[in-house]
């Protein structure tokens, strides 16, 4: 099933994976890992996004984040790109470093923040870069030594965390350091990687088996919630629904045309002529904007009433947007001077 559109809004829980091309290193030596950590710093300093666990492993990284005062796409495109461009540099090497997309997932905080500040930190141990836990303890490259107090990270959101284990730093640090601990055996988690319900219930198959029976259940694979949570934020970054479109006719076309005509100065057979003159071209892409967005005329059918192809007809609704922005002209304006036009 292919992923929709990235969810996010300030102050939204995301983890976040990013891995390299064909799985491979993104990360040759310290010096990688420190400029890594140095943008992404850098970034949390700057108020742009809150960091509240992270692990570096060989070819991928994970981040448990929440959006700030930038959007998730324009942090992750300043660390990935300008990380990718410093390390193609540093190698000598060229061509994409990353995975084309990265991979984020929004979280219900109440039920999966301090799960997933576990999962994301055991990564290093689970995946065998350090040898037991007492290493990873003072591994560098995760957020877990910062939580721990043995390597500082003073861009890291450590209170947060520790405030719900303990009310004093000494208390709080073994508490979270025995909840890790209880986490080692527990492996890897494929309900912690996103899909509401979805995983946890064993998959597509078994979601749509659920909600054959008396309640409904929600699932989306950029979602890890409950399926309450899944719907509410479906719900929340829905985009707004489009006003229904007029239905026309071939008259509405033609008064369209005329109106369109007028004001390029310009006769409506010059619009059908299929002549490049450049304003022929901005008048029919003005009218192809009006005939689609404003009349919800079909592509083809306008096509064919301009003598153009329904590719040039569609290409000129974003332009004929423009042109007529530039010109003070409104879609509401425009029709209503159509329907007056002799």
């Amino acid at each position: 099933m292919p992923r929709g559109p990235r969810l996010d809004a300030p102050g939204v829980l995301h983890h976040v994976m990013a891995r390299g091309i064909e799985r491979r290193a993104i990360f040759r030596d310290d010096a990688d890992r420190a400029a890594f950590v140095a943008r992404l710093a850098a970034l949390a300093q700057a108020g742009a996004v809150t960091v509240y666990a992270w692990a570096l492993l060989p070819n991928h990284v994970h981040l448990l984040v929440r959006t700030g005062t930038r959007p998730l796409a324009t942090v992750m495109r300043s660390v990935l790109t300008g990380y990718a461009g410093a390390f193609n540099r540093r190698h000598k090497r060229s061509g994409h470093l990353f995975q084309n997309r990265y991979k984020s997932i929004v979280v219900e905080e109440e039920s999966y923040l301090l799960e997933l500040v576990r999962y994301l930190h055991l990564n290093p141990l689970r995946a065998q870069t350090v040898p037991d836990l007492r290493a990873l303890d003072r591994y560098p490259w995760t957020g877990h030594s910062a939580l721990l107090g043995h390597v500082p990270r003073p861009w890291q959101a450590t209170a947060p965390i520790l405030g719900q284990f303990g009310p004093t730093g000494a208390r709080a640090r073994k508490a979270y350091r025995t909840f890790v601990a209880a986490g080692v055996p527990q492996g890897r988690r494929p309900e912690l990687q996103g899909g509401g319900l979805v995983r946890s219930a064993g998959g597509w198959q078994a979601v749509a088996a659920l909600r054959r029976g008396r309640e409904a259940f929600a699932g989306d694979e950029r979602i890890l919630g409950r399926s309450e949570f899944v719907e509410r934020v479906l719900q929340d970054t829905a985009p707004p629904p489009h006003p229904p479109r007029a239905r026309a006719g071939p008259a509405a076309l033609l008064a369209l045309m005329a109106r369109v005509a007028a004001l390029w100065r310009l006769t409506p057979a010059e619009l059908t002529s299929g002549s490049r003159r450049r304003v022929v071209a901005r008048a029919r892409a003005v009218l192809s904007w009006g005939a689609v967005r404003g009349l919800g005329l079909p592509i083809a059918t306008v096509a064919r009433a301009l003598s153009i192809s329904p590719t040039v007809a569609r290409d000129g609704i974003a332009r004929g947007e423009t042109l007529a922005a530039e010109r003070g002209i409104r879609l509401t304006g425009l029709l209503q001077a159509a329907r007056k036009q002799p």
